[in-house]
C-alpha cells in the first residue's frame, strides 16, 4: 500500500477522467492521496473531491506563489476554514523565491503565521521551499521545540540540508525529480534514512520517467517507489510499508489507519 502525500488532484487536468485516475492507482495499490490546498479558488473543488473520494484527504493553507497584496484576506479564509473542521495538515505553505521575489517579505510573513497555526491546531505542516531551501528550514527550526512535524515537499537539497531537516524531525517528500537524469536528488536519496521519506507526485506536475513531460498521477507514485527501491537498495515491499507508516506518523488521523 503506498500513500501519495502529494497531489493536487481536484485542479481542471483531471476534471474529466478522475475517476479513472484514481482507479488506476488504485490498482497498483496506491490507496491514500493527500492533496494541498493552492488558494480560496481552490477550496470548493478540494473539498468536492474529499467528499466525493473518501481516500482522498485535504489540507488547508495558502500556497507561497499565491502570496500577493491581497494575502491578508486569503490567510483570513484559511483561518477560518480552519476553525470550522479538522483537515490532515496544513498546506501547502512556504516560501519560493523561483518564480517571483516581489512578495518575499509577504511570504515569509503568511509562512509563519500558517505554521504558528499549525501549532495551535497540532497540525503538520506541508513546506514549499524552491530556491529557499535553508531560509525555510531555518524558520522551521525556530519551532523546533513545539513539537511540530511535517514534510519538505519536493526535497531536491544537499546531504547536509537533509540533515537538517532530520534534526528537526522533519521528513523530505521524494517525487517525480529523483528519477531525471542530472537533478542530484538520487545520490542524496541513497543516503538517507528510509524512515525519513514520504513519497509524492505532485501531480499534475513533475512526472517521473519514463512518463516524464506528460500530466502527472497518482499511479506514477510507483515509478517513484522503483526508483527509491534502486537507490535504497530495499525491495519495492519495504519501501511501501516503511513510506506508508511515516505517512501515519506525520499525519496521524485515524482514516489513515488500514
Amino acid at each position: 500500500m503506498f500513500t501519495d502525500t502529494h497531489a493536487h488532484i481536484y485542479v481542471d487536468d483531471f476534471q474529466n477522467d478522475l475517476n479513472e485516475v484514481l482507479h488506476r492507482a488504485g490498482e497498483l495499490g496506491v490507496k491514500h492521496i493527500c492533496m494541498p490546498n493552492i488558494d480560496s479558488s481552490s477550496i470548493e473543488a478540494m473539498h468536492d473531491v474529499e467528499k466525493k473520494y473518501p481516500n482522498c484527504f485535504a489540507m488547508m493553507g495558502l500556497h507561497p506563489c499565491h502570496v500577493n497584496e491581497k494575502y491578508e484576506e486569503e490567510l483570513k479564509i484559511v483561518s477560518s476554514w480552519l476553525e470550522k473542521r479538522r483537515y490532515i495538515a496544513i498546506g501547502e505553505i512556504g516560501i519560493d523565491l523561483y518564480w517571483d521575489k516581489t512578495f518575499a517579505k509577504e511570504q515569509e510573513t503568511a509562512f509563519r503565521r500558517q505554521i504558528e497555526w499549525a501549532v495551535g491546531y497540532k497540525l503538520p505542516i506541508v513546506i514549499h521551499s524552491r530556491d529557499s531551501l535553508d531560509l525555510t528550514i531555518s524558520i522551521v527550526a525556530e519551532y523546533k521545540n513545539t513539537g511540530i512535524t511535517g514534510i519538505f515537499h519536493c526535497f531536491n537539497g544537499s546531504l547536509e540540508q537533509a540533515k537538517k531537516i532530520m534534526d528537526i524531525g522533519f521528513y523530505m517528500g521524494i517525487g517525480g525529480v529523483v528519477t531525471y537524469k542530472n537533478a542530484g536528488v538520487d545520490v542524496v536519496v541513497s543516503q538517507i534514512p528510509l524512515e525519513y521519506i514520504v513519497l509524492e507526485t505532485d501531480s499534475p506536475y513533475l512526472a517521473p520517467v519514463p512518463n516524464r513531460g506528460k500530466r502527472n498521477e497518482p499511479v506514477f507514485l510507483v515509478d517513484v517507489a522503483r526508483k527509491v527501491s534502486a537507490l535504497t537498495g530495499k525491495n519495492i515491499e519495504e519501501i511501501a510499508a516503511v513510506t506508508t507508516n511515516n505517512t501515519k506518523k506525520i499525519f496521524s488521523d485515524t482514516t489513515f489507519e488500514g
